[in-house]
């Protein structure tokens, strides 16, 4: 590998305008004293989060990290390498912090957060996708996606947020989703579909909303409401759902899974995104809270959700969030659902597993659930199903490439980049086994998988999700 300095410090993702900052609570741009706050803000976020004092004080610059990035990988571009991404922040935080950088500074690289510094921490900062492959493989444990979101949270409330996702997190907070689809839009998609499956399948598969008669909310990302293949994974919650006669509702309060705050890295606008859920279903009375097949949401949902909000409404055989490949795996090993595997035969397909679901939490209750999960799913509703390289899937799966707020149009050649590590490991299983379809239970995944896939030469159909495959192999109409 030939490194190549800077290559991508071009890419960056647009600024948000001032109304934008202004409307989320952030400096609307720099003031004079941009400085100042920022080093106060660095020197907060240090002392509050272990795992960023970790990352600042830990490093033992071992290069275990180095090779693991995709962007890395991809853009051959040394800043991205997780230890130096690191570095941006940690010889900021030795010069104001330590001893050592305040006295003697070239001894230990820390440097000053000048004009310059501070535009490789917007460049380098939305270079990482918080995927956390890193820190599999670091000694000590340090997550360089811990970085980069405070990083962005010090850069937003000085005045240099992101438009994508400030865009984004307005959205949800005026409407309830990312698309700022308005209740009464949301609700005749919803019929349309249950028009599109009643002529598919010749049953009255609904897709409730706001249905305060329902046992369990599901919340899904928007992306599922109306684009492909998103929208048929969400037809496959609702036949599953049908078929195992589960009383169901989605929200128009809290109709996204998503949640962009933890893009931003700010706790108080990603705590706000995760209450309006809780609220929702205390309105609606339900007694079971599951996501669709969103990996961030999914990871905020597991691993924030129940220490940010009293969650002691749910029935007591289900007090935690589930989410919706746990469900569907459920009543499939207990019998209240079967597959057909036939009707996937002309589907060879692979998996991929999304960052936040391989890497942040566990399904199904047990040790390995994230993996077994859908892969006993996939093999119950299609057979022939392969996988890819081990090195690439599992706890060492690579990122899609767009993860992190940087699914963003600006930002493409960075992303096609970025998902050079999963399209080599797909095109050998292509090439190996003749996969027609790879399927993934991230809405970003597929949103970025679609895109990218005609830059890579993969003789390949397209991307699925889980639910679909699912949906499509589903048995309906027999007796529960």
């Amino acid at each position: 590998m030939i490194l190549k300095p800077d290559a991508m410090a071009h890419s960056k993702p647009h600024l948000a305008s001032a109304e934008q900052q202004e409307t989320l609570g952030f400096a609307p741009t720099l003031s004079d004293n941009w400085h100042s706050e920022a080093i106060e803000l660095l020197g907060e976020k240090v002392s509050e989060s272990r795992a960023l004092r970790v990352a600042m004080d830990a490093c033992m610059k071992c290069g275990a990290c180095t090779d693991k990035c995709h962007y890395f990988l991809g853009t051959d571009d040394p800043n991205n390498m997780p230890v130096a991404r690191q570095d941006l922040m940690r010889s900021v935080y030795q010069r104001h912090y330590t001893f050592t950088g305040k006295y003697l500074p070239w001894l230990v690289g820390a440097k000053e957060l000048d004009e310059d510094m501070l535009d490789r921490w917007y460049t380098y900062f939305h270079q990482c996708s918080q995927c956390r492959r890193c820190s599999v493989y670091c000694p000590v444990g340090i997550d360089t996606s811990e970085v980069s979101m405070a990083g962005r949270d010090i850069l937003a409330s000085i005045g240099m947020g992101q438009k994508y996702v400030n865009q984004i997190i307005g959205k949800v907070n005026s409407k309830g989703n990312n698309l700022g689809l308005p209740g009464p839009a949301l609700a005749d998609t919803l019929l349309g579909l249950e028009e599109d499956v009643l002529e598919e399948t010749g049953l009255p598969v609904r897709f409730p909303l706001d249905d305060s008669s329902a046992e369990l909310l599901l919340v899904a990302p928007s992306a599922d409401f109306f684009a492909e293949p998103h929208v048929d994974g969400l037809i496959g919650y609702a036949k599953v759902l049908h078929q195992a006669g589960i009383s169901w509702t989605l929200s128009t309060h809290a109709s996204e899974a998503a949640n962009f705050g933890l893009f931003v890295g700010s706790e108080p606008h990603t705590k706000t995104m995760a209450s309006r859920i809780r609220d929702a279903a205390l309105q609606l009375g339900v007694k079971r809270l599951v996501f669709g097949e969103c990996g961030h949401a999914w990871r905020v949902a597991q691993n924030f959700l129940p220490d940010w909000v009293d969650l002691d409404f749910l029935d007591a055989a289900y007090p935690r969030p589930q989410h919706i490949a746990e469900v569907t795996h459920e009543l499939w090993k207990t019998g209240r659902i079967q597959f057909d595997p036939s009707k996937n035969a002309e589907r060879t397909v692979t998996f991929h597993d999304s960052c936040n679901v391989a890497r942040a939490t566990t399904l199904g209750n047990t040790r390995n659930g994230h993996f077994t999960v859908p892969r006993d799913l996939l093999k119950a509703s299609c057979d022939n199903f392969v996988e890819m390289s081990r090195a690439t899937t599992h706890q060492s799966t690579f990122c899609c490439g767009g993860g992190g707020g940087l699914l963003t149009d600006e930002l493409l050649e960075l992303r096609i980049k970025g998902a050079t590590p999963r399209m080599n490991a797909l095109a050998q299983v292509v090439k190996e086994h003749q996969v027609t379809h790879m399927v993934a239970m991230c809405a970003i995944c597929k949103s970025q998988f679609s895109t990218v896939f005609p830059e890579f030469d993969l003789s390949f159909d397209a991307v699925l999700s889980l639910h679909q495959v699912l949906g499509d192999a589903l048995v309906m109409g027999s007796v529960r």
